[in-house]
């Protein structure tokens, strides 16, 4: 985990949804170009991997933990507030207090958000849960209506209950290979 000032607060800016990343990238040209780098110290879109699941393919994505907002590393001072303020896509700072003024995290959040992000194991993202019917896609139950009766995230493998001469079965089966009606 890479280290902070630790006299430097973690502010959150609100950006338009969406423009995350171009918002970092006009943060950076402009504190590059107005040399304040020894101020504001670190820009960053909070963002972890994560697999989903969709028509029987895994695919690693990445995802915004915080839709619509960036971390900003900073000393706050009247020029490095309005740096930040005044840069395209930026709506706001997280204020609190009358008048508002801009209110910097914690470090138990900071260290919280900033671990998630680094986590190496991707969450898995699956498009069912427990008592929603399903269709098996492949496996000697390959279009077989089931009942999702547990999840396991761990092992990548859900049980549904299945129908078949009249009695419900439980079956094992990998997330792959269902998919949700």
């Amino acid at each position: 985990m890479v280290m902070d000032n630790e006299e430097a607060g973690w502010f959150v800016v609100h950006t338009y949804s969406g423009q995350e990343n171009r918002v970092q990238q006009n943060l950076q040209n402009r504190i590059e170009s107005m040399d304040v780098q020894d101020r504001v110290l670190r820009v960053v879109v909070p963002v972890e991997n994560e697999v989903e699941i969709r028509g029987g393919e895994k695919k690693t994505v990445e995802k915004r933990i915080f839709p619509g907002y960036i971390l900003v590393n900073m000393f706050m001072d009247q020029d490095t507030w309005r740096i930040v303020r005044d840069t395209p896509g930026v709506t706001g700072f997280v204020s609190a207090g009358d008048p508002p003024r801009p209110v910097p995290l914690g470090k138990s959040e900071v260290s919280g958000i900033l671990q998630q992000m680094e986590s190496q194991e991707p969450r898995i993202r699956i498009g069912f849960t427990k008592g929603q019917s399903v269709r098996i896609t492949e496996g000697p139950f390959q279009d077989f209506i089931g009942v999702v009766d547990e999840i396991n995230m761990e092992r990548g493998k859900v049980k549904a209950l299945v129908s078949f001469f009249g009695r419900e079965t439980p079956v094992e089966l990998d997330f792959l290979q269902v998919e949700k009606l």
